[in-house]
């Protein structure tokens, strides 16, 4: 599973793939994988991404944030 609003935000806060991933003590492949769809974070590892972007998961996984389909 692709990543889509990871890559997105790591650039727009101008962040390396390097200083990511020694931020979050993993490897740079492992970043570079989640990135591209080669390997999908475990829970726990998009919980770590969240925190540190400070962004929902829902965002780190479809790009945007979640829209409440139910009208009121």
């Amino acid at each position: 599973m692709e990543l889509l609003g990871l890559k997105t935000i790591r650039k727009q806060r101008k962040l390396s793939q390097l200083q990511v991933s020694l931020d979050l003590d993993i490897s740079r492949e492992a970043l570079s994988h989640y990135e591209n769809g080669k390997r999908s974070p475990d829970v726990s590892m998009l919980i770590a991404l969240s925190n540190y972007f400070n962004v929902s998961i829902d965002y780190l996984i479809r790009g945007k944030e979640f829209e409440d389909k139910i009208s009121k």
